[in-house]
């Protein structure tokens, strides 16, 4: 079953969704579709209400970005990553593993 549709994805409008206990971030950047953990590694904020700029989200709370297709943080404050999970694709379906 999947965890969403990809025709309810707006390029560079991140959802969350909760998927075996645990909060994910999903933003679509042109035909790519990637999955992060949605907590801020610096605060306890919802990285799906950011901005994406590029490959890049940001956290409304204090500003750090994140590279969304390697979690690595790329500015301060937050100085770890968040967790990449593998997403596919089978026609109009989106499926996150874990």
């Amino acid at each position: 079953m999947p965890d969403l549709m990809l025709d309810q994805l707006v390029a560079g409008k991140p959802v969350r969704i909760e998927k075996d206990g645990k909060s994910i971030c999903v933003t679509k950047v042109g035909d790519e579709v990637f999955a992060i953990n949605d907590t801020c590694t610096h605060s306890d904020a919802s990285l799906a209400e950011g901005d994406v700029t590029d490959f890049k989200i940001e956290c409304w709370l204090h500003g750090a970005e994140f590279d969304l297709r390697t979690g690595q943080a790329l500015s301060l404050p937050a100085t770890q990553a968040v967790d990449v999970y593998t997403v596919k694709i089978d026609g109009n379906s989106v499926t996150v593993e874990i």
